[in-house]
């Protein structure tokens, strides 16, 4: 499920040890919406939240995570960051990226 959230949800589900995907985002940042658009036709296969979180809202948060670029994805599993994508991407390599990092 697509989730817009700010840094509390963020680190409730870091702390309950969860599955999921972060994606910062910009709402003036052309590639996220290109990427919005990919997540959005993705996120109904999978049975974990993505994430959405405005970094110009969530600033500390993007600070903390060392977001230089948007969009910039976290692969979260188990409470664990395991891998970080920066830039947009297509629907199969998102998908990929599922396989590899979130299975």
């Amino acid at each position: 499920m697509l989730v817009h959230a700010d840094a509390n949800a963020f680190n409730k589900l870091l702390e309950n040890k969860g599955t999921f995907v972060v994606d910062f985002f910009a709402t003036w940042c052309g590639p996220c919406k290109m990427l919005g658009a990919v997540l959005e036709k993705v996120a109904p296969e999978y049975d974990f939240d993505i994430l959405k979180i405005d970094i110009d809202e969530n600033v500390k948060l993007a600070e903390e995570y060392e977001v230089m670029v948007v969009p910039t994805l976290l692969f979260v599993k188990d409470g664990e960051i395991i891998h970080r994508e920066s830039g947009f991407f297509s629907k199969d390599k998102f998908k990929s990226l599922i396989d590899a990092y979130l299975k």
